[in-house]
């Protein structure tokens, strides 16, 4: 990975990049001289350079819209999604309309990690869409708790529908890969059987979440998805989530929350 390119730097390679791919064109074509065939080569070399310089400039727009959705770099669907998005708009730039390589390969980066991020989730493209219009809508006014109303009223949906793009998002954020911290859920690790747990963990945890120990438990480890652990309950996901929430908070309050979050974060 290198350091981002200058706006004069980035320039300088697009007509070397122009070159290149021109050159790799006539050689597809047909035969010709020796002198000529050798020329078009060392351009084509120098194109396939000058796009490997940019790529690897550009690498860091990978690890910035990855963290920046709130996950830690490192998470390998994220990672390879915003690679392949990279490279796709590396693929598809068009040096000759004379715009920034890095604002180009920003679209096709975003879009390839929040594609990503919707099939974990497994959320469709339409609710997807709804979530990050919600999201837009809370980054315009940090300060302001929006309202069921208002948030319908700006995504154009009913107000039940709101609750449930409101709580697709909690969701969404409680999916990230964070450590540390109860309130965003627990990182997402290999599972692991209770049996394996210390017993004061066990003990502990069933004495704070009661019947819904494994439900907790499930879910912490990523074993089984809030909709599944809803399904077994019998309720929604929206009032699976719900108690999930309520548990976090119970444990994040209670005596032993540094001792568990310790143990937590050695798994």
């Amino acid at each position: 990975m290198l350091k981002p390119l200058s706006l004069e730097e980035e320039r300088s390679l697009l007509p070397v990049i122009t070159r290149g791919r021109e050159a790799a064109r006539r050689l597809e074509v047909g035969e010709m001289d020796v002198t000529t065939t050798r020329a078009l080569r060392r351009e084509r070399e120098e194109g396939q350079r000058a796009e490997s310089t940019l790529l690897r400039a550009t690498c860091g727009l990978v690890r910035l819209r990855v963290t920046e959705r709130g996950y830690r770099f490192g998470n390998d669907e994220l990672e390879a999604a915003g690679v392949e998005g990279l490279v796709n708009a590396l693929n598809r730039f068009d040096p000759e309309k004379g715009n920034r390589f890095s604002t180009y390969a920003n679209y096709w980066i975003m879009k390839l990690v929040n594609q990503a991020i919707r099939q974990q989730a497994g959320l469709s493209e339409t609710e997807m869409e709804h979530v990050l219009a919600l999201q837009k809508l809370l980054r315009s006014d940090l300060a302001k708790k929006f309202s069921t109303k208002e948030i319908a009223a700006t995504l154009g949906v009913s107000s039940a529908k709101a609750r449930d793009i409101v709580q697709m998002n909690h969701d969404l954020i409680n999916r990230r890969f964070e450590t540390g911290d109860f309130d965003r859920g627990i990182e997402a690790r290999p599972s692991l059987d209770a049996n394996e747990a210390p017993h004061w963990v066990i003990e502990e945890l069933q004495r704070l979440c009661g019947d819904d120990f494994d439900a907790f438990w499930q879910y912490a480890f990523r074993t089984m998805s809030i909709e599944e652990i809803a399904k077994t309950k019998g309720i929604s996901r929206q009032a699976m989530s719900k108690r999930l929430e309520k548990w976090r908070k119970v444990v994040r309050e209670s005596a032993e929350a540094r001792r568990l979050q310790e143990w937590f974060d050695q798994q």
